[in-house]
């Protein structure tokens, strides 16, 4: 049972964004601190002039990562809690397979196994991805991933389109300047980089029509990428105005839903001794004021509720 219960408040410190939990939000500060400063010494490392500090750099390094891989840890050992509706052995192998679990592991894979390959120490970019943990809690990234995933099909389908439309251009592009220019449209891919980079940008210059039909070619191109491109942008606008415009229906609803009620506490409330932060989280209701002896007093966590007092609070109405 013990453990049980310790395992339940390992998971609850884990969980980000519990403001009211000192030990949560303590760990919080510790895995942002640890976050930015491994990513700190990881592009100090690539410049030359820290060459003195590597030392140091490298222990900042060792540190954090001994600090995710207690995390990584700890997390594979209360899978259970975030995954409550499948088993334990389950848990763990979805936890293993869920972003965070593989964003950890090639965090720490490479620095204790695969360090001295070259070709593996790119993996070490992949702790970046740790700084999404710094704002997965709040409303603004919440709302960008419902509407990536709300809006994915559309999405791939502009995407499809905008492959279409490269490889389209490549092929068109080696029909008229393949004569004109053997050596740089070699073939119905070589049109490739050049379509990409007509697309999405005004081109590097490194490769361009030469021929009148090809100039001609390329600027209808060039129009059609503008519009091409500016498909998935309007969805995912249309997307976040829709989220929005939900969000405010929705907060609309919630306060015309709700009364406010005044209560005088007298010896038979069952408000009387009792602080703002208990009444709040047990009873359901959002205290305003307290009116004490003719002064207010703004319902902070510290105040507690005493006989004489008026208490001003909002509650849901009941039809």
């Amino acid at each position: 049972m013990d453990n049980k219960v310790t395992k339940k408040r390992v998971f609850d410190i884990l969980q980000i964004g519990n403001r009211e939990d000192f030990a949560s939000r303590a760990f919080d500060i510790i895995i942002a601190i640890s976050i930015v400063l491994n990513i700190t010494s990881l592009v100090m490392s690539t410049f030359d002039e820290f060459e003195p500090y590597y030392d140091i750099l490298s222990g900042i390094e060792a540190i954090t990562i001994c600090i995710f891989c207690v995390e990584y840890a700890l997390r594979i050992w209360t899978a259970e809690y975030l995954y409550p509706d499948l088993d334990r052995r389950k848990a763990v192998l979805r936890f293993f397979v869920s972003f965070d679990g593989i964003i950890d592991l090639l965090t720490i894979l490479p620095f204790f196994f695969l360090y001295g390959f070259a070709a593996f120490r790119m993996l070490r970019v992949v702790r970046i991805f740790h700084l999404f943990r710094l704002n997965a809690t709040y409303d603004s990234f919440n709302v960008i991933t419902k509407v990536l995933n709300e809006k994915k099909n559309q999405i791939l389908s502009s995407v499809f389109i905008i492959l279409v439309l490269i490889l389209a251009a490549s092929l068109c592009m080696y029909s008229v300047e393949h004569t004109a220019q053997p050596d740089v449209f070699r073939n119905a891919f070589s049109g490739i980089w050049w379509s990409v980079a007509t697309i999405f940008t005004v081109g590097y210059g490194d490769i361009y029509p030469v021929t009148l039909l090809g100039r001609i070619m390329a600027v209808v191109i060039t129009f059609l990428g503008v519009g091409a491109v500016a498909i998935p942008t309007g969805i995912i606008s249309a997307g976040f105005v829709e989220q929005y415009t939900q969000m405010q229906s929705v907060q609309k609803k919630t306060i015309e839903k709700r009364q406010t009620i005044s209560v005088t506490v007298d010896k038979k409330s069952p408000y009387i001794d009792r602080g703002i932060r208990e009444i709040e989280s047990e009873d359901g209701v959002d205290v305003t004021v307290i009116v004490r002896d003719g002064a207010i007093l703004l319902a902070s966590d510290e105040v507690v509720v005493r006989e004489g007092d008026i208490m001003v609070f909002q509650k849901e109405m009941t039809i």
